[in-house]
């Protein structure tokens, strides 16, 4: 990763550009440390140029940005990647160091005494935080779902798979070892939570594909058995147990866990006042 420091009179931007991990979280520190000797206290951090970023460097942020308000400065987050924006939003980060999508509105910012994070659209696409699945007994989808909506619009679930196989697109919840919580909408089946409920009943087994983009890039497969659904106004609520996962993704998801338990911690001790 390389960082460009441009300081102003009273406050200062650093342009990150690369993969920050682990072996680059003192760089940003030592740039943080050396504007505070020269006496400037509020940074933007702009993510624009940033593809990859793991856990530690999270945690790298929220330090900084506790650091620099015990000091009386602020930290701020201006045009973040789709990539870090979204992890950024999955673990809560933006509840203590707000997101700016112009880097003009993250200077202003700087110099106010509350600010209100920048919200980004919670249109359901696919994205880091998406889980595809698709059901292992094919006749349940023929069941609840007629031809025309069984066209597939997202990538198979499987490499064996053909396209044109249905696939479900939901959004992550949790995850853990043991297996996996996404919400659904229905997509464009036009199911009722009730249909949909029984379309992903308990028992079932489905594949999955999801993402752990702070680990591995691209997609994890696994098969999985529902065995909790909750139906909600707009949707259900699923929760599943892996049946089939192979051992190397179930330890980064292991570790995954690990590292989301101990930013959330982080994230409440910045948060207590």
């Amino acid at each position: 990763m390389h960082i460009t420091v441009e300081p102003k009179d009273n406050y200062a931007t650093l342009y990150l550009r690369g993969e920050f991990d682990t072996y680059y979280v003192p760089m940003l520190q030592q740039e943080i440390d050396a504007l505070a000797k020269t006496g400037i206290q509020r940074i933007v951090l702009d993510l624009r140029l940033v593809k990859f970023i793991n856990s530690t460097a999270l945690g790298a942020i929220i330090k900084a940005s506790k650091g620099l308000t015990e000091r009386g400065g602020k930290l701020v987050i201006s045009r973040p990647s789709s990539f870090c924006r979204d992890i950024l939003e999955k673990v809560g980060l933006d509840r203590v160091v707000p997101i700016f999508d112009s880097e003009e509105n993250a200077q202003t910012a700087l110099f106010e005494t509350q600010t209100a994070p920048a919200k980004s659209s919670e249109k359901l696409e696919e994205s880091e935080s998406t889980v595809l699945f698709s059901a292992v007994d094919e006749s349940r989808i023929e069941h609840f779902l007629g031809q025309s909506k069984r066209v597939v619009k997202s990538p198979p679930l499987t490499k064996d798979k053909p396209g044109t196989a249905w696939s479900g697109l939901g959004r992550m919840a949790a995850l853990d070892p043991n297996g996996l919580r996404f919400n659904w909408n229905g997509g464009n089946t036009e199911l009722s939570p009730f249909a949909m409920a029984q379309l992903l009943a308990i028992g079932t087994e489905w594949r999955v594909k999801f993402r752990m983009p702070m680990y591995k890039r691209g997609y994890c497969e696994a098969l999985c058995v529902v065995r909790e659904v909750e139906e909600r106004s707009d949707g259900v609520k699923v929760g599943a147990s892996f049946s089939e996962i192979d051992a190397a993704t179930r330890e980064a998801v292991k570790q995954y866990a690990k590292d989301m338990a101990f930013l959330k911690e982080e994230l409440r001790r910045a948060t207590d006042k």
